[in-house]
């Protein structure tokens, strides 16, 4: 074998060995196959999308489970493939066209479609391009995308099956009206702001009582113009005496009727409040309930239209607004203005002021759905890790409103109904059946007109674990790999994407769509804050990539995903895990000088050198320890095992407790020793190849001759390698040693001197240790004297010069510092120290207990001061340590 490089490149070995794989056909699950299957969904990607942070955590997390299965012989399926993504491709494609001044109604349907089939050719191929570069292997052969053939039959099938279930229907009910994009969004693409307003109070005459008011506060003044009731609580008794009367509308010269309904609070505003049922999803209900008409008062741009009076038509809202203020105070009926500070909501991709809109649409009964979904929750067939997110599924789904699925825009799935003259519609699968439908209504042919709506993409998305896999045929892989094992995904979609899917999986398939659903924390900037373009800091996983390679940051993603936790990333931690692909190519290195090769038929249970025993015994831990951690969803304890063994146990202690072994003149201990570490390094690389496949591959190539993918072969399952007595004794050799360097660091004691090191109370069977081991001591420790039997009086004298004493297990360690350092001076720094971070934690201390600074800070200021604290009483408390170590102190 030729010698490895001084530095590894990722630049060139990534794209080599990802092509490998891909082209050898490593990622693909075999439906035939007689291993135990073991699925994952992707979650689609916006097709015309590109890798951001949050995708390079989700699909990271999502490759490690697969890379891992795959090594544990199971037939993994990781089903690829991207999703349409409705409104957001549109407004794209919208936005190239208001460019060059065309709008899609200059084009017309079936031209603006091409024009999106064209962009999403051009652009589609980003984003799983990108993913190639983050070592996601998904078997690319089965990809799928939302409106293909197959996926677009399914939806068709669906919606026809829930129709003639009663589960799909068409109704005039309040929709969020987004009046810039011409469309019905559901309330999940509603984003609740903050916004500081007014409260108008109007009085409304009381007909046929002089001089009598019921006051309304309001703060939508133009909503007015569409009132059709004023409603009290039944048991306010300022009202009692008004309820059935009626009172007349200023402006409209219309007469309403007061009614009693508990939705009317009588400790809010005036008591009283106006009702307009077609412009307020409460006030609608109220309308129901006393069946009051719905006056529609806005056109499709929130603009009034012919319902109003004369003077007041084709204003914009907030114009109309103007006007009725204006024309109440002039009528004498503005009883005061108030400065209000209300939520409203805004439109997440338009980012205008949805409206509530009264029109016809298509929607699922979403309660009847949901049903057997929380039972699947309940019962434990599907189980959310961490736990607690099945509270918010949970609150969701059991006050679950009915879901508007049709959409006003042109790209998606067009719904599958069509109108005959009358109005009459029919739901069928293809045109040719509406016809026949038609026929058999109407006795005779007629024109059928389509609806021109399409879905909601999460319409399609939610038979994504089914549709993906052949349904409606009964193919061999949805016998096989429905239903899945787990979903990995973040918290924000549990109610768009999560909850769909397990109603429409539940009701088609008769099972949960998956057993586990793994939610991962959002992806913040070092200081904790959210990225957004607007703060700039948003960092791109493709630059970290290019900088330090992708194996330290998907290592880096996988050490911070902690349950619960936000994962905060820094630059710093992912140049940090390159330096550990360095270290674990240099340890590479290191072994091919010393010939370290692998040896074949080498059983790791016949070593006999203690600190081979040592190593074997640790590595058989870590391969457990690490694949019961992804196992558990626990990628920070498996990133963290990892590399504790790899740069602590392996590189730091073993290799050099093996040089005076490779150095010395022992033929016999030296060949086991160079076939143990080459063993341990072989394992170790099974070990990281699901966090970091790339490097792992390429020393799998470079460091013997072998056959097939490092990908491709078992994970380690290493039994009756544990060795307690062997593990006790260099773990001390260990321990003592650490003890010592860290002291020695504290304390100022320049690299390059050497130090005695007297031990006292050393229990019997660590005497035989400290001889066998006294060597590797003095070395690692860069003793000049091991004593563990000193004299009294040696111990006297040196405490009497100051001298470092620390604790082992049951021994104090004694190390006379009187000729290697100014004791006093050494004395005085740490002093000074610990009064200088006194003085920190003062300062900190007085800004947390202001209650001031604590509520007008944010949150992730007010968390960075709690955390500076912790990091400053710690770092006192090892100087107070120092302190006391000086003996005489």
């Amino acid at each position: 074998m030729a010698m490895l490089d001084k530095t590894y490149r990722p630049a060139e070995v990534e794209p080599k060995h990802y092509e490998q794989w891909e082209n050898s056909g490593a990622f693909a699950a075999h439906t035939g196959s007689n291993k135990q299957p073991y699925t994952i969904m992707m979650p689609p990607p916006n097709v015309t999308g590109s890798l951001h942070m949050g995708h390079a955590l989700t699909f990271t997390l999502q490759d490690v489970l697969i890379r891992y299965r795959r090594m544990s012989g199971h037939d993994a399926l990781w089903q690829p493939g991207t999703d349409h993504a409705g409104i957001a491709t549109q407004m794209v494609v919208e936005r190239q066209l208001e460019a060059q001044k065309v709008t899609r109604h200059d084009l017309g349907r079936d031209k603006f479609m091409e024009r999106v089939w064209e962009w999403k050719a051009e652009s589609g191929g980003t984003i799983t391009r990108q993913l190639r570069r983050l070592g996601a292997s998904p078997d690319w052969a089965k990809e799928r995308f939302t409106m293909d053939e197959g996926l677009s039959a399914a939806v068709r099938k669906v919606f026809v099956t829930l129709n003639r279930q009663g589960l799909i229907y068409r109704a005039k009910r309040l929709v969020n009206w987004d009046p810039k994009l011409h469309t019905a969004i559901s309330d999940l693409e509603v984003e609740q702001r903050e916004v500081k307003g007014h409260m108008w109070h109007f009085k409304y005459p009381v007909e046929g009582l002089e001089n009598t008011y019921i006051t309304v506060a309001t703060t939508r003044p133009e909503t007015m113009l569409g009132d059709s009731a004023v409603a009290v609580h039944p048991e306010d008794e300022r009202f009692t005496a008004l309820v059935g009367r009626q009172v007349r509308l200023p402006i409209c010269d219309r007469l309403i009727p007061i009614v009693a309904d508990e939705y009317s609070d009588p400790t809010k505003g005036t008591g009283a409040v106006k009702i307009t049922p077609a412009h307020d999803f409460n006030d609608f209900q109220v309308g129901t309930r006393h069946d009051l008409p719905l006056l529609n008062i806005f056109d499709r741009d929130a603009r009034t239209n012919e319902a109003v009076p004369q003077d007041y038509r084709g204003l914009d809202r907030y114009d109309a607004r103007k006007k009725v203020v204006a024309a109440f105070e002039e009528l004498g009926l503005l009883d005061k203005i108030e400065p209000h500070t209300h939520m409203v909501p805004y439109g997440d991709r338009s980012g205008v002021v949805i409206e509530p809109w009264l029109t016809d649409q298509w929607f699922v009964d979403a309660a009847t759905l949901a049903k057997p979904a929380i039972e699947a929750v309940e019962s434990g067939k599907t189980r959310f890790v961490p736990k607690h997110w099945e509270n918010t599924y949970f609150e969701w789904m059991r006050n679950i409103q009915p879901w508007c699925i049709s959409r006003q825009i042109w790209w998606g799935h067009q719904v599958p109904a069509w109108y005959g003259p009358d109005g009459a519609f029919f739901v069928e699968e293809t045109e040719d059946e509406a016809w026949v439908a038609a026929k058999a209504h109407y006795g005779k042919d007629v024109d059928l007109v389509r609806d021109a709506d399409v879905l909601d993409t999460w319409f399609s998305s939610a038979l994504w674990p089914f549709s993906t896999l052949g349904w409606p045929e009964q193919t061999p892989e949805l016998a096989r790999y429905y239903p899945g094992d787990v979903l990995v995904t973040g918290f924000d979609i549990i109610f768009f994407w999560v909850a769909r899917m397990m109603m429409m999986g539940i009701h088609f398939m008769g099972d949960v769509p998956f057993k586990d659903i793994y939610i991962h924390a959002l992806v913040r900037d070092e200081k904790g804050q959210k990225m957004s373009k607007s703060k700039g800091n948003i960092i791109d996983p493709l630059d970290l990539i290019d900088k330090y390679g992708c194996d330290a940051l998907r290592f880096t993603l996988s050490a911070l995903a902690a349950q619960g936790r936000d994962v905060k990333l820094a630059e710093g931690r992912v140049e940090g895990y390159r330096n550990f692909a360095t270290k674990l190519w240099n340890a590479a290195r290191f072994c091919q000088m010393n010939e370290c090769h692998p040896v074949v038929g080498f059983d790791p249970k016949s070593v006999k050198e203690t600190v081979n025993r040592w190593i074997v015994a640790k590595t058989a831990e870590t391969a457990d320890k690490v694949g019961s951690a992804i196992e558990n969803y626990r990628y920070d304890a498996a990133a963290g095992g990892a590399y504790q063994f790899v740069w602590g146990a392996f590189c730091d202690w073993y290799l050099e407790f093996a040089k005076p072994i490779f150095n010395g003149a022992d033929e016999a201990a030296k060949a086991e020793t160079r076939a143990t570490a080459a063993w341990v390094l072989d394992q170790i690389l099974h070990i990281l190849h699901p966090l970091m496949p790339f490097i792992t591959e390429e020393l799998w190539s470079q460091t013997a001759t072998r056959d097939g993918s490092l990908m491709l072969r078992p994970w380690p399952v290493l039994t009756g390698l544990q060795d307690a007595a062997t593990e006790a004794e260099m773990d001390w050799v260990v321990r003592m040693i650490s003890t010592v360097r860290a002291v020695r660091s504290e304390m100022n004691v320049p690299p390059g001197a050497q130090v005695d090191l007297l031990v006292s109370g050393l229990a019997t069977e660590k005497n035989g240790w400290a001889s066998t081991h006294a060597d590797l001591i003095t070395r690692l420790a860069r003793l000049s004297a091991f004593d563990v039997k000193p004299a009294a009086e040696r111990i006297a004298q040196a405490s009497s010069h100051g001298a470092a004493q620390m604790v082992v297990d049951e021994a104090t360690l004694i190390m006379p510092l009187g000729g290697v350092i100014d004791v006093d001076k050494e004395r005085a720094r740490l002093t000074k120290e610990v009064d200088r971070l006194d003085g920190e934690i003062a300062k900190v201390d007085k800004k947390l207990s202001n209650a001031d600074f604590v509520a007008k800070a944010r949150p992730e200021v007010v968390a960075e001061q709690h955390e500076r604290r912790l990091e400053w009483a710690a770092a006192k408390d090892k100087l107070k340590e120092a302190l006391e170590r000086l003996s005489g102190a």
